[in-house]
């Protein structure tokens, strides 16, 4: 291997960059975590996080990825044999799916075509077939990492409300928290599902699980065998700042300096920065010509662009092109998609200039892949960017 100058531009939907505060932070000495100076911490962390959520309930954090934070979320809620209305949004739902039937869970699945979110008027229409309310829980993708959608949450919640259904909604925040307004408690979510490596702008590792007071209650009757996952002998000892197994203390370091530097700029100013950093790369898109996967502007995700390559061209050359020409990573399709899209990823500690190099590296690469498109793109962007100050 060659050395290559400059810094390798990771621009995949998560993990995200880590800033340079937080890699710092994680450098320093482990510390006791039975001790005083570690509850300290822990508690401190857990006071924030909360915030970020918008809850005012239990926030509960497993060493884990976001897949242990699936499993946590069904172990603790559910009992095996249960049912639960789920939706084909992308690879990621289909993929919490599999495991909820591992799990001896029956899933009513309602098939998609990627390109668009979960339907509110389908939630309503499922539950209301419900008739004897055997669906346990509704389970929603709200920001698809796969296709670049974001689900409607609100309109979920309503339209279960309408029915007056009494299941669960659950809901996989792992690509939207930190990034895209996101609200536990107002929007009437049971169970929120989220993991370090995106929004947070951590490595992997932390997976968390933010409760209701209904999903608690519920836990407490859940037929499913846990140890690891039980939420119960995690709040009992968070409430003392610890935990019931050996936490990944340097993480934990890293998620301090992070937690501040979210709540310092402001949630609001988080939301507005990523909202405008993806419209001016949906500008960069039209200017090219080219399509997104989501075909509803109202469902657009704010944290990464999927865009389609034309028929008869791989999207997969087109990334090993740019990673072997300028050094930069993006996003592959996955799952019905491979070979068909490339993903921009513009969450977490982004900036205008990372956004610019970014878009500079792929409108490069269209051309050396050969793939039919306008120049301007790039231009495109940066005249909304210096609009949109």
């Amino acid at each position: 291997m060659t050395h290559k100058s400059g810094r390798h531009f990771l621009q995949i939907p998560g993990p995200s960059n880590t800033p340079d505060r937080v890699l710092r932070a994680m450098a320093k000495p482990t510390i006791d975590h039975r001790g005083p100076e570690f509850a300290q911490l822990t508690l401190s962390i857990l006071e924030r996080l909360k915030p970020v959520f918008q809850t005012s309930g239990p926030v509960l954090m497993f060493p884990a990825s976001g897949t242990g934070s699936w499993e946590a979320s069904l172990v603790n809620t559910l009992s095996p044999g249960d049912r639960v209305l789920a939706f084909e949004t992308g690879q990621f739902a289909t993929a919490w799916r599999n495991v909820a039937v591992k799990l001896g869970i029956e899933v009513d699945w309602v098939e998609g075509d990627w390109r668009h979110g979960v339907d509110p008027a389908v939630v309503e229409a499922k539950l209301a077939e419900d008739k004897h309310r055997s669906l346990m829980a509704v389970l929603v993708v709200h920001n698809e990492t796969s296709t670049g959608i974001t689900s409607r949450v609100p309109q979920i919640r309503m339209a279960i409300d309408k029915v007056g259904h009494p299941a669960l909604l659950m809901v996989d925040a792992i690509s939207s928290l930190g990034s895209i307004d996101y609200r536990h408690d107002e929007w009437g979510v049971d169970v929120t599902i989220c993991a370090s490596q995106k929004g947070l702008m951590l490595p992997p590792g932390i997976g968390i699980n933010a409760v209701s007071a209904k999903a608690l209650k519920i836990s407490q009757s859940s037929g499913f065998a846990k140890s690891y996952w039980d939420w119960g002998p995690v709040i009992k000892m968070n409430e003392k700042g610890f935990f019931p197994y050996t936490p990944p203390t340097n993480l934990l370091y890293g998620m301090d300096v992070a937690l501040d530097m979210l709540l310092q700029e402001g949630l609001p100013n988080v939301f507005a920065r990523h909202h405008r950093l993806a419209e001016a790369t949906r500008t960069a898109v039209g200017a090219w010509g080219l399509e997104l996967c989501g075909v509803n502007p109202a469902e657009y995700s704010d944290t990464l662009t999927a865009v389609m390559t034309p028929e008869g061209h791989d999207a997969d050359e087109l990334r090993r092109i740019i990673l072997d020409r300028f050094d930069m990573s993006l996003g592959t399709g996955l799952g019905k998609v491979k070979g068909k899209l490339f993903r921009i990823g513009h969450l977490g500690d982004l900036n205008d200039l990372t956004l610019a190099g970014t878009l500079c590296g792929v409108e490069m690469g269209l051309g050396l892949a050969g793939i039919p498109h306008t120049k301007g793109g790039v231009d495109a962007a940066l005249e909304y960017l210096a609009s949109n100050s």
